[in-house]
């Protein structure tokens, strides 16, 4: 019998929102068929299944990595996609091994968008050593080394900034970070017109910190 596929494989915006979430809170499992796509913001699963076109059911798993030890998570099967997955470069137990990912340039920052909301951060604060001195960055995260080392050559080469490089001591991730003038050039392109699929939480953060930005101007 001919595999059935439910995703609609064909590269648009939301298509590479979805495979930016999938790059970062997305397991795709060993038997070559089935996905796990677990989240603790209903939103995000709301997103990613209407970006796909699927339209399984939410449910949700105890989670102590939680305050009340839920996640959300959704399940589903296509052969056919898990297979496109490979040829971009997910597999199975990826965290620690991901490397490049085959994106098209047209879509690259609304791939980055849903890395962003799957495993980045934006966090902004008034540095006290300075009058007036506003400052916020943007992160993005992964336990690859190779991935990481990945997405910043893929930024620099597109908007020629070039961020810098961590690695906590206590933590397994390596993030990549940029500081308010790049942020504002990064942010321009991932968050390129108002109807854009994201996470509104982080949305709205960053929008607050711009707007500090503009009543300083």
């Amino acid at each position: 019998m001919k595999p059935q596929n439910k995703v609609k494989i064909r590269w648009s915006p939301g298509f590479a929102y979805a495979i930016g979430l999938l790059t970062t809170d997305g397991n795709l499992s060993p038997d070559g068929r089935h996905f796990d796509f677990t989240s603790q913001d209903m939103e995000q699963l709301i997103n990613f299944s209407r970006c796909l076109g699927i339209n399984n059911k939410i449910t949700s798993k105890k989670s102590g990595l939680t305050k009340n030890n839920k996640v959300t998570r959704l399940q589903f099967g296509d052969v056919i996609f898990y297979k496109f997955l490979l040829g971009v470069g997910l597999t199975p137990n990826k965290s620690k091994t991901i490397g490049d990912l085959n994106i098209p340039d047209k879509y690259f920052f609304d791939f980055l968008r849903g890395h962003f909301d799957g495993d980045g951060c934006f966090y902004s604060y008034f540095d006290k050593r300075w009058k007036s001195s506003f400052m916020f960055y943007t992160t993005l995260v992964s336990a690859s080394k190779k991935h990481i080392d990945w997405l910043r050559g893929e930024i620099f080469l597109k908007l020629k900034i070039r961020g810098h490089i961590s690695k906590a001591v206590k933590n397994s991730a390596y993030q990549l970070k940029y500081a308010k003038t790049e942020s504002l050039k990064l942010l321009s392109k991932m968050y390129y017109d108002s109807k854009v699929t994201c996470l509104s939480r982080k949305r709205l953060k960053i929008e607050k910190a711009l707007a500090v930005i503009n009543k300083q101007i």
